[in-house]
């Protein structure tokens, strides 16, 4: 066990969960394993706390480092907002220059509010869409964060957020009378969203969704969402947060066309500093003013500043043109060596957003021994990868040629009939929510 775990263990004893962030938590990698904690990154490099390297073809940050870790430009404009004080009784002018940068981005648009997280920004645009149109329900799709308006959902009868987030989300502490404020439909099911619709006309307030993630809209249903909701005086919110500056610079609705009337960013936005920004149209962004929406360190100054920077960047460096190319070199990598080595995967995601699940009974265990291997081959990683500026051609053909050498593994051991679990070093990973006692 090395330090990473051992402080794991005592963060156990006193943070819920172990960690902030049910995302980065051991248990959903490699139990027991997983180094746990970093001394310093830069890149897609990584140094546990006992200094063993690796290079980071996971998650990167959970999406939020597109550009790679210790972006030199971009955290040099963070030092500088250092230098001039990070907070102050007067507003920072990136305030402005950040707002005009994502309305030039977005043409649309014509005004903007900031956060800082992603979940809390989620919550600021249902809130204006509520606010704006007086009206209290919200069809929604994707995954959105942890807040009331969204866990609500599972206060009615059975699991509604299992298909589209996590199985078994307890809405614990969840006001009941807001069951019912929120219903679910699925991705590109048309159909079960006209009859939400109709079911519920003139009750509508918002309909809150992701414009892409794992998979392409079918021909015509983002449009068809959009012909609705104007003709319903519908406010359409698309949370960018996660395909945001992944398949462009700004949201992934300009490449798919369709615009909505609040969009909401993070993640990618500024590369690892803690700013959310939701924009929109000016008739119902100025439905902010009806109600209170405020806090402190929505103010601050270096996440400003570092977001006006990185966006900067991903235009400089067309981050966009590499994350599609380095999508499209990992996802044939997997399926030529799938078929090489003849264990069975499925591929999904967009490009930037990659993925792949083994097609095998319990394959949680074969996620774990993939993880285990990995790790040692000198890679943090999973059954995803999350697409940055610093995934070379080079390093990218490492990781490769380390996958091949452990699906190449994984079919010996189902050649010779063995069970994969017996070459588990320690615990299968998570699936999803566990609480952690």
């Amino acid at each position: 066990m090395g330090r990473g775990q051992e402080l794991y263990n005592r963060a156990k004893e006193m943070i819920p969960g172990g960690t902030q962030l049910l995302s980065k938590r051991p248990e959903m990698f490699l139990p027991d394993l997983w180094p746990a904690y970093y001394s310093k990154a830069k890149g897609c490099e990584v140094w546990d706390l006992d200094e063993n390297h690796y290079y980071d073809m996971s998650i990167m940050g959970v999406g939020a480092n597109v550009l790679g870790y210790a972006f030199d430009e971009v955290d040099q404009e963070a030092k500088r907002a250092i230098d001039c004080s990070g907070m102050c009784t007067l507003n920072a002018p990136e305030e402005v220059e950040l707002a005009e940068k994502l309305l030039k981005l977005h043409p649309w648009a014509d005004m903007v509010r900031y956060a800082k997280a992603g979940g809390e920004a989620m919550s600021v645009a249902a809130r204006i869409a509520r606010a704006y149109t007086g009206k209290d329900l919200v069809l929604v799709c994707g995954y959105h964060g942890w807040h009331d308006w969204y866990l609500s959902a599972n206060l009615v009868r059975g699991d509604p957020l299992a298909d589209v987030h996590l199985k078994g989300l307890k809405p614990a502490g969840v006001p009941r009378g807001l069951a019912g404020s929120n219903l679910i439909f699925h991705y590109n099911d048309l159909e079960e969203f006209q009859k939400l619709v109709m079911e519920h006309e003139g009750e509508i307030a918002a309909v809150i969704m992701e414009p892409i993630r794992n998979d392409d809209p079918k021909p015509g249903y983002l449009e068809e969402i959009r012909k609705i909701t104007r003709a319903g005086q519908i406010v359409l919110v698309f949370d960018e947060i996660t395909a945001g500056f992944r398949l462009c610079a700004g949201g992934s609705h300009l490449v798919l066309g369709v615009e909505p009337d609040i969009a909401v960013f993070g993640k990618a936005m500024s590369n690892g500093y803690p700013v959310s920004a939701i924009i929109g149209r000016k008739n119902v962004m100025e439905a902010a003013q009806d109600t209170f929406i405020s806090s402190t360190f929505w103010t601050e100054r270096i996440a400003l500043a570092a977001a006006v920077e990185s966006i900067n960047c991903y235009r400089k460096y067309r981050v966009e043109e590499h994350q599609k190319r380095i999508g499209e070199k990992v996802q044939e990598g997997w399926k030529a060596i799938a078929e090489k080595t003849g264990v069975k995967i499925h591929v999904s995601g967009i490009l930037p957003l990659s993925h792949f699940e083994f097609e095998y009974d319990n394959p949680l265990v074969y996620k774990t021994y993939f993880t285990q291997e990995m790790l040692a081959e000198g890679f943090l990683a999973g059954t995803g990868l999350y697409i940055s500026l610093a995934h070379t051609e080079e390093i990218v053909e490492k990781y490769l040629q380390a996958v091949h050498r452990v699906l190449g593994k994984i079919e010996e051991i189902r050649r010779k009939g063995g069970d994969i679990s017996d070459d588990l070093k320690g615990a299968v990973c998570h699936a999803g929510f566990e609480r952690l006692n």
